[in-house]
């Protein structure tokens, strides 16, 4: 594996698991989480975009290489490790993966490091819920969720527990977080019944940005799935950059201090 260039390494212990997380930049604490098959040069890109914002970017090693490009025998090699993992529940439906405890943690350190408001955190694919269920036990305020793909095989699912549901309603009350969503239209691993069910969940603090499966980059692998990677046009005026340009001004929107301390 190679370290992805500007990205400082270190090694960060929850319960006994160490694991690496790559640094960049400064300000609020974004946690950057990979989708499968691992920190491809995409995922890098975009951690990059989140540094350059004016974010402390916080990307854990979870599963894959990093820096190995994305090929179809690396995806399937990935998505197999994951699903025999006893830290992947890829088929929970009402509860999260045991993964999301130490990313909890995580996101705890960096919010200690970093302060300010709360945290982010952009979950993509089969990391896309955690997310939502790391609003748990951690002072996320900004929770992104872009073609979130657990779980398998139950469209309208969350990949969450009641009570992860409950923490996160409350956060929503009280500390004013909000859920942001993105997604393909066709996409077979992200359903519309799911973002059905966010919406139906969380109302108005959801915002799901849904977009044609014709924006998204031609030279990206089928199904046409990942909007802030694999699919992404980055061209100013094109649908999936605009979407990209939504999540940093989500998470300024969210974590930035109002009285001008970011």
């Amino acid at each position: 594996m190679a370290d992805p260039e500007g990205f400082a390494a270190s090694k960060f212990t929850h319960n006994g698991r160490p694991r690496t997380v790559y640094r960049a930049g400064s300000g609020p604490a974004v946690v950057v989480m990979s989708e499968i098959p691992g920190i491809t040069p995409q995922v890098v890109r975009f951690a990059r975009y989140v540094a350059d914002a004016g974010f402390s970017v916080y990307m854990p090693h979870l599963f894959g290489e990093t820096m190995r490009p994305l090929t179809t025998a690396y995806g399937i090699k990935s998505t197999v490790g994951c699903c025999i993992s006893a830290e992947f529940r890829v088929l929970a439906a009402h509860r999260s993966s045991p993964i999301v405890d130490w990313l909890r943690a995580l996101a705890n350190q960096a919010h200690q490091e970093q302060g300010g408001k709360g945290v982010g955190a952009v979950g993509m694919c089969m990391t896309g819920n955690f997310a939502l269920s790391m609003m748990l036990g951690s002072p996320l305020l900004a929770p992104v969720l872009s073609q979130p793909s657990l779980p398998a095989f139950k469209k309208d699912g969350l990949h969450a527990s009641e009570e992860e549901v409950a923490a996160a309603k409350k956060r929503i009350a009280e500390d004013g977080a909000r859920i942001l969503g993105l997604r393909f239209h066709g996409d077979p691993f992200c359903p519309p019944e799911r973002f059905q069910k966010l919406r139906e969940t969380f109302g108005e603090a959801f915002e799901g940005i849904e977009l044609d499966p014709s924006t998204a980059n031609p030279k990206g692998p089928k199904p046409i799935h990942s909007v802030l990677t694999n699919h992404l046009i980055d061209e100013a005026g094109q649908p999936t950059r605009a979407a990209l340009d939504r999540v940093l001004a989500f998470l300024h929107e969210q974590l930035d201090d109002r009285e001008g301390k970011a």
